[in-house]
């Protein structure tokens, strides 16, 4: 049996999303969302929890909704979960998880921070907007 990776993630973005492109032309979309857990906590008392959740979007796709995703937008993001490390200015390993986005759909109705009149985006074909060129490996994206 094989294994599988995948997260489905509903919450609102924190601010304004950043595109920027691989000096091979590689669109890179980055943006994270906060989702919000209510729970009674051991007393009794309503409590609730958020967790920031970073979201990143390679190829045609970022480049396609960039425009659409802005600061409040809820969306519905499905992707799978990667782990990477990388070393700080004072050379300390720090890691870092992303969610990779296959599929984004914004949310809600107009004036509750989605107005997009059931704007979808998904990937058609991952390996390819992954590795348009077929230069680069996913391990060799810089973020």
């Amino acid at each position: 049996m094989g294994s599988l990776n995948k997260a489905l993630l509903i919450g609102n973005l924190g601010k304004d999303p950043e595109l920027r492109y691989t000096p091979d032309g590689l669109a890179i979309l980055s943006f994270s969302i906060a989702t919000t857990e209510y729970f009674n906590d051991k007393s009794g008392s309503k409590t609730e929890r958020t967790t920031w959740h970073n979201i990143t979007v390679f190829g045609k796709i970022g480049q396609s909704i960039a425009n659409y995703l802005t600061k409040g937008k809820q969306v519905f993001i499905e992707g799978k979960i990667r782990n990477s490390s990388y070393d700080d200015k004072e050379g300390i390993k720090r890691y870092k998880t992303d969610i990779v986005a296959s599929n984004i759909v914004l949310l809600g109705a107009k004036g509750s921070g989605g107005d997009n009149n059931g704007y979808a985006a998904q990937r058609k074909n991952t390996e390819n907007d992954y590795n348009p060129a077929g230069k680069q490996e996913d391990d060799d994206i810089p973020f």
